[in-house]
């Protein structure tokens, strides 16, 4: 360490190393800190995760702009994000030099054993320049801290990302907008001490795109003399400048870095002290509770102050209902909006209420709800589900006839092609018309203008994802005593039949004259498969019915069939390199054979075996795949983690239990990792695991007890989990075969009549 830098800088860099390394017994009691946000910061082959610094479900979010973990040096520090992996709003980089030398123009070096992140906190220091960073957020605020060495120049450069304008309205003051696809981000700025302003600009060169563009920058230098840190507190709005200074004002009301960093610990400590476990390893804790925190970067609440701007209409609302935005459902429906349905209903009444208030402003229910527009991706209107699954565990705080009609124009005049908006085509009518989405032949050229140059048809893909939306159309019908709707959307839910061939046990593609196309499952289908299926094969695909996984057994024969199909998924080969595979397949990352952990139509497939009487699989292949793909360092992510969709299958998973089929308010049950798991409910009741014994060798049940009595099934309700009920699992280290392998033992996979009628 260099003699040069203050006591200051000394001992705060030594408090975030006792904080990241040596943390007392006392301090172990708080689950924050287990939480590594470096954990999965290498990306296997596709996006890493980031260690995002922010207030659960709050829109300021910060993580250093740098490629992953393994690039040592920072770009810059963005102020807030657009959405997940949207983009970075404005920009701010302390440098040791004046606005006439060149050095404001560098990336700045970091060193990785002296970065400590934190969710309520983020501190590194910049080795070439000797400067200590640091972050903590606020709701729809911001607040950095700069140490410099003594007796050197200081200089702060704000910068803007997305095309904009600053405006330095004094010599401590400066404001700021950003103008990105089609709305505004407006920030309001003060640093503590007075600075010499210089307005300039940056060329930033994106080597991958081979593009770049020029940025303004506000060049801030303050005086050498003095060793008094520089600090930056700043508001952002979308609204106005006026609501980024009163966003500031509530926000961070005062010039104390420390007491916005105390109350950021509390509210995390709040959040993910709603799990309380007891045993498993140290990694293990580690991964669970990153995996939590993971779960709350996302949806972002945008209320400020009683009013919104929703992109959905480009108008600002009066609400003093919270709205939030930033949702990818087709990642999400699965396990993180299920898992907020346990920790966090009220708040997940208020998105889906935010779902639907886009729908009366833009015409359409959304898909991938961001903050800027809705994004069409990937394929599905999974929101249905969502929807049905809250109303089905008694979480209804929103506009249910609304929410009905904007789900069921979806389903009826919006087309079903992936990362299409708009009006039905040609294919959706053929799709209504004879209960598949027909595929071309390898080779055949494209005749349909609507379809996506890249994302292709994906016929299977879709026929299967609305088969399942549909079924979960029909039972909202049902829940709503609308009996024709029901009637209808009912055997639509059926049309993933219509694409399963006997002969190969796979779900196939079809042309338009009903005939079976001769293809590779494993490999065709062009990058992702995505002709016929989409970012997975053939393999994956062949399990796309959770709404009616018993039907899909018949399919297949029956119990023992089905179970030797799904053991062969675990153990084919890939036919060919994991070369040639990620060279066209980058997302089967996490590879168990063909079954993909690192994507998430995977999530459900493990827990399919509590279905066809052999329980103890699904023991088997859980603990192994959250050892083997999910462990506490860098590569701790087999996938794109897509900000909470992924993690909240960890989270399931660890516990013991998973939603296989949102829509039906009942859990699998896996295996534990922990021998004690309390969830603390919003109704005051508390949920309990006990798992005596478990560990990595006694992973499988042998016996279960809820509230006491003996449960011979591998399931239970969202019911007994609101009572506070109690679940007693028996572990061992050899499975018990004879548990859960009765047929009416098997959990249920389909509703078929509606609850009232019209």
């Amino acid at each position: 360490m260099k003699t040069y830098l203050g006591k200051t800088i000394i001992s705060g860099i030594v408090a975030g190393l006792l904080l990241a390394g040596c943390v007392s017994n006392e301090d172990r009691r708080s689950n924050l800190s287990y939480v590594d946000p470096h954990i999965g910061g290498m990306g296997h082959l596709l996006h890493p995760t980031r260690p995002n610094v922010q207030l659960p479900n709050q829109m300021v979010r910060m993580h250093p702009f740098r490629t992953d973990y393994l690039d040592d040096q920072i770009s810059f520090f963005p102020l807030t994000m657009i959405s997940h992996r949207e983009g970075e709003l404005f920009g701010i980089m302390p440098y040791s030099g004046t606005s006439e030398d060149e050095k404001w123009h560098e990336r700045q070096t970091w060193d990785h054993d002296l970065e400590v992140v934190r969710p309520y906190y983020y501190s590194t220091y910049l080795i070439d320049s000797g400067i200590q960073a640091e972050f903590t957020p606020g709701r729809q605020a911001g607040y950095f801290r700069f140490t410099f060495p003594a007796q050197s120049n200081k200089l702060l450069k704000l910068q803007i990302n997305q095309g904009g304008t600053w405006d330095v309205i004094s010599e401590n003051t400066v404001s700021g907008k950003e103008e990105f696809y089609g709305m505004k981000a407006y920030l309001y700025g003060e640093f503590n001490l007075p600075g010499t302003v210089t307005l300039n600009h940056q060329i930033r060169v994106n080597t991958r795109k081979k593009t770049s563009k020029t940025e303004p920058v506000a060049l801030f230098e303050f005086p050498a003399e003095g060793d008094q840190p520089i600090e930056f507190r700043y508001g952002i709005s979308f609204i106005s400048t006026e609501q980024a200074k009163a966003n500031l004002n509530s926000g961070i009301p005062d010039w104390d870095f420390e007491a916005l960093k105390d109350l950021g610990e509390k509210l995390w400590s709040e959040k993910l002290g709603a799990i309380q476990v007891k045993g498993g390893t140290e990694a293990q804790r580690r991964t669970f509770y990153t995996s939590l925190y993971r779960c709350y970067e996302r949806m972002v609440n945008i209320n400020e102050d009683g009013k919104y701007y929703s992109a959905y209409d480009h108008q600002v609302h009066e609400s003093d209902r919270d709205f939030y935005v930033d949702d990818w459902v087709w990642d999400t429906y699965l396990a993180q909006h299920p898992l907020r349905m346990l920790l966090d209903p009220q708040e997940e009444a208020d998105m889906l209420q935010s779902y639907v208030n886009m729908y009366e402003q833009s015409g359409w229910m959304p898909q991938f709800p961001l903050l800027y527009k809705d994004n069409p991706a990937m394929h599905g209107f999974h929101s249905t589900i969502v929807f049905l699954d809250a109303w089905r565990k008694d979480i209804r705080e929103f506009d249910v006839k609304k929410a009905y009609e904007g789900i069921k124009k979806n389903a009826t005049e919006a087309t079903m092609l992936p990362w299409r908006n708009g009006p039905k085509t040609a294919l959706d009518n053929f799709y209504r018309e004879n209960g598949f989405f027909p595929a071309l032949k390898p080779g055949e050229k494209e005749r349909v203008e609507e379809v996506h140059g890249f994302e292709k048809r994906q016929s299977v893909a879709i026929t299967l994802a609305h088969s399942y939306d549909d079924w979960a159309l029909a039972e909202m019908a049902g829940e709503m005593g609308k009996t024709e709707d029901y009637n209808h959307f009912i055997k639509e839910a059926a049309n993933y039949r219509n694409l399963y061939r006997a002969d190969k046990k796979l779900m196939w593609p079809k042309n338009t004259d009903g005939e079976w196309i001769d293809i590779d499952p494993k490999f065709d289908g062009g990058p992702g498969g995505r002709d016929y299926y989409d970012e997975n094969n053939g393999y994956t695909y062949a399990w796309q019915a959770q709404h009616d996984i018993h039907g899909l057994i018949e399919l297949m024969g029956g119990r023992e069939d089905f179970t030797a199909n799904l053991d062969q998924l675990f153990r084919e080969d890939l036919g060919r390199t994991k070369y040639q595979f990620w060279a066209k397949f980058p997302d089967a990352t996490g590879l168990v054979g063909q079954y993909s952990m690192g994507n998430e139509p995977s999530f459900h497939i493990p827990y399919l075996y509590n279905y066809a009487g052999e329980p103890w699989k699904t023991q088997k292949r859980i603990r192994f795949l959250l050892d083997v793909w999910f462990q506490d360092n860098i590569f701790g992510i087999p996938g794109d983690e897509d900000g909470g969709g992924m993690t909240a299958f960890v989270v399931f998973s660890s516990m013991g239990f998973y939603p296989v089929t949102p829509g039906l308010p009942v859990y699998n049950i896996g295996s534990p990792v922990f021998e004690e798991i309390s969830i603390k409910l919003d109704n005051g009741n508390t949920f309990t695991i006990m798992a005596a014994g478990c560990s990595k060798v006694n992973k499988y049940i042998q016996s279960v007890r809820l509230n006491g009595k003996t449960l011979d099934r591998p399931w239970f309700t969202h019911k007994d989990i609101l009572k506070g009920s109690t679940l007693e699992l028996e572990m061992g280290s050899y499975p018990n075969k004879e548990w859960g392998a009765s047929p009416g033992a098997a959990p249920p996979s389909m509703i078929n009549e509606p609850s009232n009628s019209e």
